[in-house]
């Protein structure tokens, strides 16, 4: 895959502010609840680029934030709302940033909005929408390798070009531990699937599968091995992606797996040397795709989430999603984009992109590294 962030940074440049859709006027000053169950990049995103801008378009709402780094209590989440829609109560949350969204909509507790009452979501691929059982795709990201150019010349694009090079250059390889953020994880899943057939990966994907898990065992025993070649060669690992970056920016390491977004970031922000570079991987790639929100089936406000859901999939928000402090790539067509923010991201397909497990089993992934891999 290769990744023209240089582009995407021009881009960034040259357009300048977008500005939102037109305001709107409504009676009554109303609360939306978002709760974000991910990483500080996605907080940010929407404190400081996303809510700003509705608030210029909607000023009679509201949108109050519960933060959920990493989403650390996501099975208390889905708990809290399980009981709530059999109680008949209000979950204390209208709408949802995060990978529990897919779980709750496998599990039937996500409202559905059509394209009557969400009419941005037909501008989504179906395929995208029809994934997310009812949750909304809004954004995407994809994990992929960065490498100190100075130091590699020829980076590894193949799983297994990876693995060897890791071997051969030890302690100069780094993953975080996958509780602490999406990009350790992605190398933790994408090593375990190297070891299962097709029709197991797509099992993990869409069901909670612990017969399918059991297969781990050889995929953990891969990850042992390692060790003794990431960097610190002694089974320690960083603590999230920030720590992963950090490495990376300092000269600790010459490689590991980031996020699309966050390297684009550092490198615009200039906290990552201008030697650092990405690829992408295949035989298996790493794990990408949209980002979903989902609006819990009892939410007392379905309306305000609606109308918030469906200005984040407007061609104007699209944009502040690509060239903004996030550097997301969109869910909607590019030809839809600005042409200065669409030529930077000409080569990225997110259809196309590897799906994560599904949240259940993420969250056992998560449990199981901690206890099969660190220091053994």
């Amino acid at each position: 895959m290769k990744v023209r962030f240089s582009k995407v940074l021009a881009a960034v440049a040259a357009l300048g502010l977008i500005v939102g859709v037109a305001p709107a006027s409504h009676a009554a000053t109303s609360t939306i609840r978002l709760y974000i169950s991910a990483d500080t990049n996605v907080k940010d995103l929407w404190e400081k680029t996303l809510i700003p801008e509705f608030n210029k378009s909607y000023p009679d709402y509201n949108v109050e934030v519960t933060f959920d780094r990493n989403g650390a209590n996501d099975a208390q989440t889905l708990a809290k709302i399980t009981a709530s829609k059999v109680t008949r109560r209000d979950p204390g949350i209208d709408i949802i940033d995060g990978g529990i969204v897919t779980q709750l909509g496998t599990a039937g507790l996500l409202y559905r909005p059509t394209g009557g009452l969400l009419p941005n979501v037909k501008k989504v691929p179906s395929i995208l929408v029809k994934n997310g059982n009812g949750g909304i795709p809004y954004r995407a990201s994809t994990v992929l390798l960065a490498y100190n150019s100075k130091n590699v010349k020829t980076p590894p694009k193949t799983f297994t070009a990876l693995m060897a090079w890791i071997k051969a250059n030890p302690g100069k390889f780094t993953y975080n531990a996958p509780a602490g953020g999406g990009s350790g994880r992605s190398f933790v899943q994408t090593v375990l699937d190297s070891t299962l057939s097709k029709e197991d990966i797509t099992a993990l994907q869409t069901g909670a599968n612990k017969t399918v898990q059991a297969k781990w065992a050889a995929g953990w025993s891969t990850l042992r091995g390692l060790n003794k070649y990431t960097y610190g060669q002694n089974g320690t690992y960083p603590t999230n992606n920030q720590a992963t970056l950090d490495l990376l920016s300092k000269g600790l390491v010459d490689m590991g797996p980031v996020w699309s977004d966050q390297i684009a970031s550092a490198l615009k922000a200039g906290t990552m040397p201008k030697d650092i570079k990405v690829v992408g991987i295949s035989g298996p790639s790493f794990t990408g795709g949209p980002a979903y929100l989902g609006i819990p089936a009892n939410s007392t406000n379905r309306n305000g989430a609606r109308l918030l859901a469906n200005w984040v999939l407007s061609p104007a928000t699209q944009n502040l999603i690509v060239s903004g402090s996030m550097n997301g790539l969109p869910v909607i067509p590019q030809s839809l984009l600005s042409p200065e923010v669409a030529a930077g991201i000409a080569d990225l397909d997110i259809t196309a992109m590897r799906a994560p497990y599904l949240s259940a089993n993420d969250s056992d992934m998560k449990a199981a590294w901690a206890q099969e891999v660190p220091g053994k």
